[in-house]
């Protein structure tokens, strides 16, 4: 990361921990008005997270900014992310899987959809480091930034009033990276957040025809915005009529999927066939 986005960000940090102080908060009573994690207020005040821009928004009103102070702080993010477009010596690494990471962790719904990669919020470090490795131009510093930040900010799965919403084919399961012994920890994973009382994760089996043909993964965040997932990054849409396509689309495949005890036996079926295949891979 430049010096100059590095100085930005801690421009922004100051700002908003000076205006926070003024209203008279605490950084929890402010996370608890904006609706986003006590983690989030303090990494953005102390210049070690860019906060979206809904993130900004959400924390302005908490404030109770006036527009002109509300239109100052949001140059001051403006400012960060144009000292990033014009790092020489930034790579897009860590761009490539993290608008969703961002935008999941200022929901307080989630409901995420994917055909081939397993979604953000559910990937152990070893998955998520394949995922990072295969951007272009990836470098191992950026790598090991990117999986540290996402599992950080898995701990959104896990906190009360949050729900989360994950919906998966079948060949998500049976599309690996690495080795059978990194996929048998990786469903091991599933099988631990699928009984959190704040997770529901249902898959589509190779049994049943799928609603849709899928193209592609999206992740809707609250009823604001929908994180469309590609190759080479993703957009976020707060469009009304797409998000109530990305909506629609959603119910299809959450009604075709199975849930609770089936998709245990599902992924413990799973498992046992990555045993028996991790017994005959010549390591």
């Amino acid at each position: 990361m430049g010096s100059e986005r590095r100085e930005r960000m801690r421009a922004l940090g100051v700002r908003l921990r000076a205006l926070r102080t003024e209203a008279g908060l605490t950084g929890a009573a402010l996370a608890q008005r904006a609706g986003v994690g006590q983690p989030t207020v303090s990494k953005v005040e102390t210049g070690r997270m860019v906060p979206s821009l809904d993130v900004l928004d959400r924390l302005s009103a908490a404030l109770g900014l006036d527009e002109p102070t509300a239109r100052e702080v949001r140059d001051l993010l403006a400012a960060v992310v144009a000292a990033a477009d014009s790092d020489p010596s930034a790579d897009g690494t860590t761009s490539v899987g993290t608008t969703v990471d961002e935008e999941v962790r200022s929901a307080r719904l989630v409901r995420s959809f994917q055909c081939v990669v397993l979604p953000a919020m559910l990937q152990s470090a070893e998955y998520a480091r394949h995922v990072f490795e295969s951007a272009r131009d990836s470098t191992p510093e950026a790598v090991g930034r990117a999986v540290a930040a996402r599992v950080e900010r898995q701990s959104v799965l896990y906190e009360p009033g949050r729900e989360s919403v994950f919906v998966l084919t079948e060949a998500v399961l049976r599309t690996w990276p690495g080795t059978p012994a990194l996929m048998l920890a990786q469903l091991d994973r599933l099988l631990a957040v699928e009984s959190l009382s704040t997770v529901r994760l249902g898959v589509v089996p190779w049994r049943r025809p799928v609603p849709v043909l899928p193209r592609h993964g999206f992740t809707l965040c609250d009823r604001r915005a929908v994180v469309v997932e590609a190759f080479d990054g993703e957009r976020v849409s707060g469009d009304a009529a797409e998000l109530a396509a990305y909506e629609e689309t959603f119910g299809c495949f959450e009604r075709a999927a199975v849930f609770g005890g089936e998709v245990r036996e599902l992924l413990l079926r799973v498992m046992k066939e990555f045993r028996d295949l991790g017994d005959t891979v010549t390591p």
